[in-house]
């Protein structure tokens, strides 16, 4: 593998086609690369050389086959167009030969107007209609996103096996290899969180993610070890604007994974990777804002307002169906069992990290005052999870919801007549699919998402993961049942 830069270079953000050009021949740069993310939410990309690019390409777009795209176009009606977004481009911090990337939404060549299958199209159309309400003209955003670095992965599954090996040198598992020589500093199980060096054998690595994150023009908060053994992570990205937080998230997911594998490792951003120990989640802090002042302080529970406490009541309302969103994976619902780690009830409260919406409490200051949805994981797509997610808060809002009394107790160890009245999470992606379908009209508010979108979502969910896992016996199956 050739020889990859320590970091990327920071350029002023462009406003238009014509300083994206200026970059290009100030910077000497070879090649443009288009960005765009499929509907599941991974980015794909095509690259072309840099004196095939014009003010006209930023006008007119470029072709590209929509049908080869999963969950896109059907092959009778394949021309799809990507139009690039100048304000995203970003030099690569990795191409060995210079090159700039752009992010890019999805047009239909005939009509020219927005795809509605785009996800960056349909955080565009949430923004939109959060500035028509007049509630708010801005949506603050900030995951926290946690991840797993493997040095060994290993799966495969045909008709008679199937199996998954993942390896970490920081594994206890491996306390007992020959490694000639062990030198031991391997995290126990649950015990990941906030170890110096050497049982934090991943610090360099990280802050090199962070380093690079930052000569993009995103900002970051902090990075440490998180609580499981294996290499598990965690860097936290500054809160920005809904539209740009979803760029961030892909670039951050690109970072981390390159990052990674130019160090000889693998990042993976699956919820429950190991078994016995905690799954990889991706709590949200979000706000609303307008005319630069925070709406969400108040002289109410925990120094909210109203307006907050409503938007609370809404995600609360429709958390099952956002989960076919937020945790979209057969994996998700590994991680979201009850009476384990993950907060699987639907309730609020402040400091309390067992509940499904945490308030917060580091700062008085009203600018901090926000709300955080801890069930989310980072297999999500961003664009459509903080889409949803502000759709039904919005929904809160203008119905005025009411989201009940806090549950300030450790809902963990409350006992079963307790936990009655307290609504859980779904248990598969199958029941978070049928919620969607039972309640997504909070979502066709402002034409953001549209039936299509929903209907196309459950169908590619329930075909290409639901149905295959359904189909296949997994290793555990035989340990149970192979001598019935």
């Amino acid at each position: 593998m050739p020889t990859q830069k320590k970091g990327g270079e920071t350029v002023s953000t462009p406003k238009n086609g014509t300083d994206v050009l200026k970059i290009i021949k100030d910077k000497k740069i070879e090649f443009v690369d288009f960005r765009f993310l499929d509907f599941v939410g991974m980015w794909q990309h095509f690259t072309i050389t840099s004196k095939e690019v014009d003010k006209d390409t930023f006008d007119s777009g470029l072709g590209f086959d929509g049908s080869s795209i999963r969950g896109w176009q059907s092959i009778h009606a394949s021309d799809m167009l990507v139009v690039p977004d100048p304000t995203s481009a970003k030099i690569d911090p990795f191409m060995v030969r210079p090159t700039i990337a752009i992010i890019c939404d999805i047009e239909d060549p005939i009509t020219r107007e927005a795809y509605s299958r785009d996800p960056r199209n349909i955080s565009k159309k949430a923004l939109a209609y959060l500035k028509r309400t007049g509630i708010a003209d801005s949506a603050f955003f900030g995951p926290e996103l946690e991840f797993f670095i493997f040095d060994d992965v290993r799966y495969d599954q045909t008709s008679n096996s199937g199996y998954y090996f993942v390896d970490s040198t920081e594994g206890i598992w491996n306390s007992g290899r020959e490694e000639y020589p062990n030198l031991a500093y391997k995290p126990r199980h649950k015990e990941g969180y906030f170890p110096t060096p050497p049982a934090d054998s991943m610090h360099d690595i990280r802050s090199e993610m962070v380093s690079i994150l930052e000569t993009l023009g995103i900002s970051c908060e902090a990075h440490h070890h998180e609580v499981a053994t294996g290499g598990q992570q965690e860097i936290d990205m500054r809160f920005a604007p809904m539209l740009e937080m979803g760029d961030n998230m892909m670039w951050y997911k690109y970072v981390v994974k390159n990052v990674a594998r130019k160090n000889g490792k693998t990042v993976t951003f699956m919820p429950k990777p190991l078994y016995e120990d905690n799954g990889s989640g991706m709590h949200i802090h979000q706000s609303l804002w307008k005319k630069g002042k925070p709406l969400f302080a108040g002289k109410g529970y925990a120094g909210m307002s109203d307006m907050a406490m409503h938007y609370i009541a809404g995600i609360l309302k429709h958390a099952r169906a956002i989960c076919a969103f937020s945790n979209p994976s057969t994996n998700s619902y590994r991680r979201l069992v009850p009476g384990f780690e993950a907060p699987v009830n639907l309730a609020y409260s402040a400091r309390n990290r067992s509940a499904a919406v945490r308030i917060p409490m580091y700062s008085p200051s009203p600018k901090a005052k926000r709300l955080e949805t801890r069930f989310p994981d980072p297999s999500c797509n961003g664009y459509l999870t903080f889409s949803a997610m502000l759709m039904a808060g919005l929904d809160g809002i203008e119905n005025k919801l009411n989201p009940g009394d806090p549950l300030d107790k450790d809902i963990y160890s409350l006992g079963p007549e307790e936990l009655a009245g307290i609504p859980n999470v779904p248990a598969s992606l199958e029941e978070a699919l049928t919620a969607l379908k039972d309640d997504h009209d909070f979502l066709l508010k402002g034409d953001v998402f549209t039936e299509d979108v929903i209907s196309t979502w459950i169908e590619y969910k329930m075909d290409e993961e639901v149905n295959p896992m359904r189909l296949r016996p997994v290793p555990h199956e035989f340990m149970l049942y192979f001598d019935v």
